[in-house]
């Protein structure tokens, strides 16, 4: 009896052993005990009673076959995973399933080492120690280590931010230390740069190819793709057609090519991005602005009776005041979200301008303001340089009527024939303006007559030198020409 003890207690030595290298998945830890040889005297060893050990070697759960000796399966472990290694280098690599073994003392071997290898291949995968950048929970993107998921994350944020700005704002943080209050006119301070999502970043094993480099992955990030469609421009393209084609607006298209502006002219044959950016990680950078902004001035008008309508004084100079305004802004991926002002403080309250206007109208004096001193009509020729010599005014054809009118109110000093000027008309408005009517077919005036605004002083015609019938009209103060249409 003791002998059977002794015997049985070597069977039952922890028989499952796990490869010594880094896996996942359930251990194994079955124990096949077979072929016992019970001596009656004293126990005997493995040798002496014919027993050798055999291998059963599982990938998780599953059974693969039974093999002579670990040492084989070992080798081939340690060759996959150096070749993954000297394919990416600096990377750690891990198989996909667990391998395990469970021992079994046998009479007779009958093992399958060549077709457990060949099966091996088939079941297990190396595997990459990596990082996963996930979002929401949700890995988007793996890459070799948590060093470079952070710069790519940081390097995010300083598309919208310096790299300077943020590490002060982690620094001011991490102090808990409050910044002081802004004081120049357009200075900023940040506030805030974060993801719009939940961001972390993982331990995960993942098969060497889903591994990106830090310009891969970040362009994944920024863009939402790694592949980016082009479009080659065809005869008879323009940028409108393009942009509809492909479901942009213009003004995508333009944003998606920079240096190409709605002029440009297309190259046959040119490639153009037509692929729409939808970043799957959105920056939100909020920063206070403090502005010194004008308060424009209000204008006060008093009228006064003795001075004449068209004349006016400044009896008080307006002067704009100062506010200083602070602003919180929220931006999205460098585009304005939201404004919002967080304090106002008048620095300088502004000051009224009152002027003076004169109301008093009589017929000799003109009011400054002049109306068109025809029916209808257009201009057929306006003030400048025509025919080698200065147009001193306007030429009016077409009206729906030949009357001619006073433009403002006014007494008039000329009234007959003047050389090239045909008949004509010469008003003084007493206030600095003359006006003059020019090619008329006859007059209605006289000189010395007082005349109000509106009132008939003539017919149009074409005397003269004329081409056509038509009113030729100027305008002058102080005695110099002024364009008429400035007044109209």
């Amino acid at each position: 009896m003791a002998h059977w003890r002794h015997l049985l207690s070597k069977w039952k030595e922890p028989v499952q052993k796990k490869s010594n290298f880094l896996v996942k998945g359930t251990v194994i830890s079955t124990l096949a005990v077979s072929s016992l040889t019970l001596g009656s005297v004293k126990a005997k060893t493995e040798e002496e009673v014919g027993l050798s050990t055999v291998y059963h070697v599982y990938v998780g759960n599953e059974r693969i076959g039974v093999v002579t000796s670990k040492e084989e399966i070992e080798k081939w472990i340690k060759t996959e995973l150096e070749k993954a290694k000297e394919e990416y280098e600096g990377i750690d690599f891990t198989l996909e399933n667990q391998i395990s073994y469970v021992p079994e003392q046998v009479f007779q071997i009958a093992t399958q080492d060549d077709s457990v290898i060949n099966t091996l291949v088939d079941k297990v995968q190396v595997q990459a120690e990596a990082f996963a950048i996930t979002v929401n929970g949700e890995p988007v993107t793996y890459v070799e280590s948590a060093e470079l998921a952070k710069q790519i994350l940081d390097s995010i944020k300083q598309a919208y931010v310096t790299k300077e700005e943020l590490a002060q704002l982690t620094a001011s943080r991490e102090a808990a230390v409050e910044t002081a209050s802004l004081t120049e006119n357009n200075e900023t301070k940040l506030l805030d740069v974060r993801f719009t999502d939940e961001v972390t970043v993982s331990e995960e094993k993942v098969t060497p190819n889903e591994i990106l480099t830090v310009d891969e992955a970040l362009k994944l990030l920024q863009k939402g793709t790694l592949e980016e469609k082009k479009y080659q421009v065809q005869t008879g393209d323009v940028l409108g057609t393009i942009a509809a084609k492909h479901d942009l607006t213009l003004a995508q298209l333009l944003k998606l090519n920079p240096g190409l502006e709605e002029d440009s002219v297309l190259q046959i044959g040119k490639e153009l991005n037509v692929t729409v950016y939808e970043p799957i990680i959105d920056v939100v950078v909020e920063y206070e602005k403090y502005r010194e902004e004008e308060i424009p001035y209000e204008t006060k008008v008093i009228e006064d009776d003795s001075m004449y309508k068209g004349e006016q004084t400044v009896k008080q100079e307006g002067q704009s005041g100062v506010e200083a305004v602070t602003y919180l802004i929220r931006e999205v991926n460098g585009e304005r979200d939201g404004k919002s002002v967080l304090e106002s403080k008048v620095l300088s309250a502004p000051v009224e301008e009152i002027i003076v206007k004169g109301t008093k109208v009589v017929p000799s004096r003109g009011t400054g303001d002049f109306i068109w001193p025809a029916v209808g009509g257009y201009i057929s020729s306006t003030m400048g340089y025509r025919w080698g010599k200065m147009h001193d005014g306007i030429d009016i054809a077409r009206p729906s009527d030949r009357t001619i009118k006073a433009a403002d109110n006014g007494v008039v000093v000329e009234a007959g024939w003047d050389g090239g000027y045909g008949n004509k008309i010469v008003i003084d408005h007493n206030n600095g303006y003359r006006t003059v009517y020019a090619h008329l077919s006859s007059i209605s005036v006289s000189v010395g007559q007082t005349v109000p605004q509106g009132s008939k002083i003539g017919v149009m015609g074409s005397t003269g030198n004329s081409t056509g019938i038509h009113l030729h009209f100027e305008i002058l103060q102080n005695g110099k020409n002024i364009n008429p249409l400035n007044y109209f």
